[in-house]
């Protein structure tokens, strides 16, 4: 007996394939690796709109309830005080009062003098009632419930 040699390019010296063999543990992590490059940057975007999408909401709702309370006031009669408009504004969509704020200020004409210009001091009246003439400024504060969005308005608001 003696040794076979078998000529090169001939099927005898291969072992033949296995049907079953599957795929090696290398060819699995570059695909998981490929596929996770397209997901990755699609679950990220994803996200990223929902978040976009949610903000845009919130500041919808806050610049409703300023124009609200801008519109609310405007319509009150004249008075010293006018955070029951605006709190009201904030109750109307839903919110508690303490969303929505305002701060005063009126206007203290200069002397006669056409080049001395007037102040504005801090506070809604310059005493207990409002007099004929006063000028206010109405600074309205609207926040989101969860303080993340805050937008401002302001008010003039005058009988003459």
């Amino acid at each position: 007996m003696g040794l076979q040699q078998h000529e090169p390019g001939s099927e005898a010296g291969r072992t033949p394939p296995r049907a079953d063999a599957g795929f090696s543990l290398v060819e699995v992590l570059v695909a998981i690796v490929l596929i996770s490059l397209a997901v990755i940057p699609l679950m990220l975007a994803g996200i990223m709109a929902i978040r976009v999408s949610s903000s845009t909401h919130t500041i919808s709702q806050v610049e409703t309830v300023l124009a609200n309370a801008a519109d609310r006031v405007n319509r009150a009669g004249e008075g010293c005080d006018y955070a029951v408009y605006v709190q009201a504004a904030a109750l109307a969509e839903g919110w508690t009062a303490d969303r929505a704020s305002a701060t005063y200020e009126y206007y203290v004409p200069g002397d006669n003098s056409p080049v001395e210009l007037g102040t504005w001091v801090p506070g809604a009246c310059p005493g207990p009632q409002r007099p004929q003439g006063l000028v206010q400024k109405i600074t309205i504060t609207v926040n989101s419930p969860d303080d993340d969005i805050q937008r401002t308005i302001v008010v003039v608001k005058s009988d003459v």
